[in-house]
């Protein structure tokens, strides 16, 4: 059995980030080099945390020969890179080990499913387990006799059947998972029963479809508790004090949309709630570059804990230059709010432990067009999270029912104007002088019946360089009328900036890549450009220790 004292022997080889490496984070998941994309099959297993990926060992770039990366932590924060766990071998994931899950079979035994892409480049789905359960690290592991146990079924594309997720018991022994698939523009989320694990059997109705989405790729589902508690709960419990979530990522659109609402295991269906909690909510796990997520109960610790794959937005040169592309998220708990119609996300607690000096300001009160630095930190690598007082809502600028779209209020043309309430909020990553810098900022309008406020990372200054990809994420959300304050957080590392707006009612996930404000020339600022004075009621800030990243051996 492995002792967090080898743990610490092994992590004496830290993994160091090259002085000419701008963009490569201290504190955010990944692999030494090369490329990684989606989260695979996390879990907690015998007391040690395990992380699966997708990981293209020989290029910065998604390659045809994919493997499953694997690493192992204590606390989620600092990692050991294992040697891969899945190689293509057979002639059933010859051409790729592909996303898929980890589900923990009664007498915690491990057993992985994953799409392969076989000799015909047909997505199948296949198994494998550890050799060794005894070995907590499971170094190795040993694909099944019978793969590959499904193969794509009619009405599926041969290419577009991938992806599934952990499976769930039912009252009848039965266990389920869900598998993603297309047919043209149509996506679909199937349903499959097995007794043993190995003999699968579709169920004759998708769990959800939808047009236009193109494939569904990355499907999760999970329950959650009614109570409002941030307590998570086991896949397979089926009882009343739960709902359960849908999660697909729509191919066509690259984002994270999810359903909240009832499941009927006696039926097989899943019916999403009809009140979304207002006109203009869509429910998106991140509105920012995040992508692929998958989920796991932690034992450990109760609770639900999801991963996001946050892609480059440079080139492809940029990405053969620093020789690695692809970051995971912070891992977020994740719980159902009170209202019982969306999903919070936090930073696990986990992350404060690299929290280091501290700088606090209380009671400040931000004029119209003034900004503040918040000095004393590294604001390269950052935490913040700040309450801002509001003025009365009542005063914010009027909007027509038909302006209300995030997508125009985030333009230049509305962020140029000086609004009432706003836009207020951060420039992290910023020079000195403010030429780059990324804004995450509230704006909030009065609207017919309703108060919403906007919040938007802006993109548009985050670099001098050029051929970037430099678009703006944002969304507006209803707020209510009665409300005095508004809080953010942002996790700032280097070239990400994950931003959870309200508690983690909103979050954003940014990738941008400074030319000036890189190291010691980055700044932090809070600003106020709205005609009506905001007040930073707390402010805390925090300068990011490095995690560690160390390497049991050499990945292939």
């Amino acid at each position: 059995m492995e002792t967090k004292a080898s743990l610490d022997s092994i992590n004496s080889n830290k993994y160091m980030v090259p002085q000419k490496q701008p963009y490569r984070t201290w504190y955010h998941f990944q692999p030494p080099q090369n490329w990684m994309n989606d989260p695979n099959g996390p879990m907690y297993y015998k007391g040690v945390y395990h992380f699966f990926y997708q990981f293209n060992p020989y290029a910065p770039t998604f390659g045809r020969h994919m493997v499953w990366g694997h690493s192992v932590s204590y606390d989620l924060i600092n990692w050991i890179h294992l040697n891969h766990a899945i190689e293509p071998s057979e002639s059933y994931d010859i051409n790729g080990c592909y996303s898929g899950s980890i589900t923990i079979l009664p007498g915690e035994k491990p057993i992985i499913m994953y799409t392969g892409s076989d000799s015909n480049k047909h997505q199948v789905q296949n198994l494998a387990v550890p050799k060794n359960l005894s070995d907590t690290f499971l170094r190795e592991w040993e694909k099944h006799p019978q793969n590959p146990i499904l193969i794509p079924p009619s009405g599926v594309e041969v290419d577009g059947f991938r992806d599934p997720t952990t499976a769930w018991q039912g009252s009848d022994g039965k266990w389920r998972m869900i598998i993603g698939a297309k047919n043209g523009d149509e996506g679909k989320a199937l349903l499959y029963h097995s007794e043993d694990f190995v003999n699968w059997k579709p169920f004759p109705n998708p769990m959800y479809a939808s047009e236009n989405t193109g494939m569904f790729e990355c499907p999760d589902f999970f329950p959650v508790y009614i109570s409002g508690t941030k307590n998570g709960v086991d896949t397979s419990v089926q009882n009343s004090s739960v709902k359960h979530v849908l999660k697909t990522s729509y191919q066509n659109k690259q984002l994270e949309y999810y359903f909240v609402g009832d499941y009927f295991p006696d039926q097989e269906k899943f019916v999403p709630d009809d009140d979304l909690g207002g006109p203009n909510l869509t429910l998106i796990l991140d509105h920012g570059s995040f992508y692929a997520s998958k989920s796991f109960f932690d034992y450990a610790k109760n609770r639900r804990i999801l991963w996001g794959w946050s892609q480059e937005c440079d080139t492809t040169q940029d990405d053969n230059e620093k020789g690695w592309a692809g970051l995971q998220s912070i891992p977020r708990q994740v719980w159902l709010d009170a209202s019982g119609k969306m999903l919070m996300q936090w930073p696990i607690e986990e992350v404060e432990k690299l929290r280091d000096n501290q700088i606090s300001i209380k009671g400040e009160k931000l004029a119209g067009g003034s900004i503040l630095e918040v000095s004393g930190i590294t604001a390269s690598q950052a935490d913040v999270e700040v309450l801002f007082e509001l003025p009365e809502l009542e005063n914010a600028e009027f909007i027509d029912e038909s302006e209300v779209d995030p997508h125009l209020l985030c333009s230049e043309e509305y962020a140029s104007r000086s609004g009432i309430i706003g836009p207020f909020g951060l420039l992290a990553l910023a020079s000195e002088d403010q030429t780059e810098h990324t804004a995450i900022f509230f704006r909030i309008y009065r609207a017919p019946n309703r108060f919403v406020c906007l919040m938007c990372s802006d993109h548009r200054r985050s670099s001098l360089r050029q051929n970037l990809e430099k678009s703006s994420y944002r969304t507006i959300f209803d707020i209510d009328p009665k409300q005095k304050t508004i809080s953010l957080r942002c996790l700032i590392d280097r070239s990400i900036i994950e931003s959870f707006g309200e508690k983690g009612r909103i979050c954003i996930t940014s990738r941008v890549y400074p030319s000036l404000a890189i190291d010691k020339d980055a700044h932090l600022y809070v600003f106020n450009n709205g005609r009506q004075s905001v007040v930073i009621s707390e402010l805390n800030a925090w300068s990011m220790k490095q995690a560690e990243f160390g390497q049991e051996q050499s990945i292939k």
